[in-house]
């Protein structure tokens, strides 16, 4: 199997990140295909289902009307802005969005104005990235991380309950928006060395060890799936670390736990698909190959073995 002529052969939201990281095409061609995500597939079929005030959905994190009783829908304006952030779309293609929001949209939890954010870790590393991303002030939410890291390094979004020890999932988030914000604007002091701090909390438990027992969290941990979403697992912290560029010797477990997980074709399989409403599908079922698993594993493969 021909897995690099496979991971051309897909949505230009993918199309032109294999070009440009594991095709290695010049930016002519690549920048070419990510200017048809605003256009032509995933990209533009989302952008076609935006709200005239500027959300989807009608809702900020859950859609209008929500009131549970179902799995986590994924439709709202954070998780479809997310997609598209991730997806390459230019943030042209999204005109006065920033402005709409923040003029119409708040969060469900006590009714917050959306480029603020609120409690919940994961939420607010979120609305970080797509803030930097759009343009609205979100420089107040990178304080927030500062102030509101736990005393083991890292973030857990039930602090506001009282959890005092920090959580994977809202840990990789949390140093996500930290990343952007750092790549975007150069960073604080109390930023860089939060988010360093976080880099720690998850290199001591070699991404996938308890720091007390050395036993892994949990069998998710090597257990991949796309879209993403909140969840963690090792390609999803090893993908981090790579776009962080630090290259740390107490990755190496973790590496060769996603290594092992390549099929004889070359290509990774997909896990499972978190439930809730979607737009639409963007990846194959569980039990088959993963388009976009096989290019972030392929991706962190490549870059570990060149270092």
């Amino acid at each position: 199997m021909d897995v690099l002529a496979w991971l051309r052969d897909s949505d230009p939201a993918l199309r032109w990140q294999v070009e440009r990281d594991l095709a290695g095409e010049p930016p002519g061609v690549w920048e070419a295909t990510r200017a048809r995500v605003a256009t032509e597939g995933f990209g533009a079929r989302l952008l076609a289902r935006q709200d005239p005030d500027g959300q989807w959905a009608g809702g900020a994190f859950f859609p209008e009307g929500f009131q549970g009783g179902e799995a986590q829908p994924w439709t709202a304006t954070t998780w479809t802005l997310n997609s598209l952030r991730e997806w390459g779309l230019p943030a042209s293609a999204l005109r006065d969005t920033a402005a709409l929001l923040a003029e119409n949209s708040r969060w469900e939890y006590d009714d917050l104005p959306y480029w603020g954010g609120e409690v919940d870790c994961c939420i607010n590393a979120w609305t970080l990235m797509n803030g930097l991303w759009l343009g609205a002030d979100v420089a107040g939410i990178a304080d927030w991380f500062v102030t509101h890291r736990l005393p083991d390094g890292g973030w857990n979004c039930d602090w506001v309950e009282g959890a005092a020890r920090s959580s994977v999932h809202s840990t990789l988030n949390a140093l996500k928006g930290l990343l952007a914000f750092e790549t975007a604007t150069g960073g604080t002091p109390a930023s860089r060395a939060a988010r360093l701090a976080g880099e720690e909390y998850l290199l001591e438990r070699r991404l996938f060890r308890r720091l007390s027992t050395g036993e892994p969290i949990a069998p998710w941990v090597g257990e991949f799936s796309y879209p993403i979403r909140w969840h963690y697992d090792v390609l999803n912290a090893a993908s981090y670390f790579r776009d962080a560029d630090r290259p740390d010797p107490r990755l190496a477990e973790a590496i060769e736990l996603i290594r092992s997980a390549r099929q004889p074709d070359g290509t990774w399989l997909q896990t499972e698909r978190h439930t809730g409403r979607v737009w639409f599908e963007v990846d194959a079922p569980p039990g088959e190959p993963s388009k976009w698993l096989t290019f972030f594993a392929t991706q962190v493969v490549n870059w570990w073995d060149a270092r």
